[in-house]
């Protein structure tokens, strides 16, 4: 089977890079998935790693990285087909900054952007966290970024096409015309986003029919209402008989003031096939804990669950939650006959709660996952939704061709 290569470059001037249960950024033909990266460097005469600088001069810092790993796989900025950059809180306000610099760095290149809110990185003083997927020539417009912006999506960016067909859309958030649709009203500003991705992707000649994941971010709020979006997926998703995976994070607020969700949503042109390991807990619900399309396996984002009983397993213990969910990801890979050194990706999202204790995750991923490590990205949540869950993780593998 072929697997996907680490990449590992000659000079990486900003710390050691060997060792970490992830690398730096993995390729596998035309594509490459690179890993979350911060302005964060070691500091040689401290002996630990620092962050420094304005928004705007750590959002540069963070992107020379990204380049410096894509040149390290033969590849460039005009290669870029989605670019996710995880803002804190307390960068929020500077996010502008942020938008200048990805303009230079990305120039004409043709790339949708995905802007997701946290509580904060790892490093406590980083604002910014830049991750990307690239491929070969870049990816196919679709939907111009003209005809996103002001309408929903929080930064204007196109619908891109990359390799594999995989189709990604901006960010939406339930916001038109400078102001928040359905104020108040989750359910409401839910569909309102949902109909916004079916309008996008029937512009690409897709529906969301084609969705294969859609990852939701709200606020505390909405933890009492948010079952009641089960009726708006129902209604809207799975027409072609698969459910998208999906996953639910809580943030303390998010884009702009009123807005109770954003929703990331990605597509693919294949035929979609559900992926589960045979947990009857998916039978009633809106999603699917893995969707094969061609060959790439995208999954539910996953968290410490009894699979049977639907108990939360192991409160306030990160190390023994991620066992858990890091063997439901190995459950997933394993029903699509492989495993997980053919993860490419993971996102992991830690509730603020247990950041004292997110190294403990490590050792799990050593023990559970293996070589060439997956391009990863770590960031703090305010909770998730079942609120004993301390860890949730978004994953996606690129499985073997055929006769590999």
């Amino acid at each position: 089977m072929s697997t996907p290569s680490a990449i590992k470059p000659a000079d990486f001037p900003w710390f050691p890079y060997e060792g970490f249960t992830f690398s730096l950024g993995l390729t596998s033909g035309p594509d490459a998935w690179i890993s979350g990266h911060t302005a964060s460097r070691l500091d040689p005469g401290a002996a630990k790693m620092v962050v420094t600088g304005s928004m705007a001069e750590q959002a540069r810092t963070a992107y020379d990285k990204v380049l410096t790993i894509l040149e390290a796989a033969g590849l460039g900025a005009g290669d870029i087909v989605k670019v996710t950059e995880n803002v804190t809180l307390a960068g929020l306000p500077e996010y502008a900054a942020v938008e200048q610099v990805r303009e230079e760095v990305l120039g004409d290149a043709v790339a949708s952007v995905t802007t997701i809110v946290v509580e904060r990185l790892v490093r406590s003083a980083a604002l910014l966290e830049v991750e990307v997927h690239a491929g070969t020539g870049g990816g196919r417009l679709l939907v111009a970024r003209s005809d996103t912006a002001g309408r929903g999506t929080w930064t204007s960016s196109p619908v891109v096409e990359a390799h594999q067909g995989t189709v990604y859309l901006p960010t939406i958030i339930p916001w038109e015309d400078g102001e928040v649709v359905h104020p108040g009203d989750l359910v409401g500003q839910y569909a309102w986003c949902l109909d916004r991705a079916d309008q996008l992707l029937r512009r690409a000649g897709l529906s969301l029919d084609h969705a294969v994941t859609t990852y939701d971010y709200t606020t505390p709020e909405t933890r009492g209402t948010y079952r009641k979006v089960h009726h708006v997926r129902k209604d809207r998703l799975g027409g072609a008989g698969v459910y998208p995976g999906a996953g639910g994070i809580v943030m303390s607020r998010l884009h702009r003031p009123g807005v109770l969700v954003a929703l990331d949503v990605t597509a693919s042109r294949h035929p979609l096939e559900a992926v589960n390991p045979g947990w009857s807990r998916y039978d009633t619900l809106t999603y699917s804990p893995g969707v094969k399309a061609g060959r790439t396996l995208f999954m539910s984002g996953f968290a410490a669950l009894d699979m049977e009983t639907q108990q939360a397993l192991h409160p306030g213990d990160i190390g023994a939650q991620a066992e858990v969910t890091y063997q439901a990801l190995l459950d997933v890979l394993a029903a699509a006959g492989t495993g997980p050194e053919h993860l490419v990706q993971t996102l992991e999202f830690c509730a603020i709660e247990a950041l004292r204790d997110y190294r403990l995750v490590a050792p799990v991923r050593e023990r559970l996952l293996s070589p060439p490590w997956p391009a990863s990205t770590g960031a703090m949540c305010a909770g998730l939704l079942r609120p004993e869950f301390l860890l949730e993780v978004f994953a996606t593998a690129l499985l073997p061709e055929p006769g590999l």
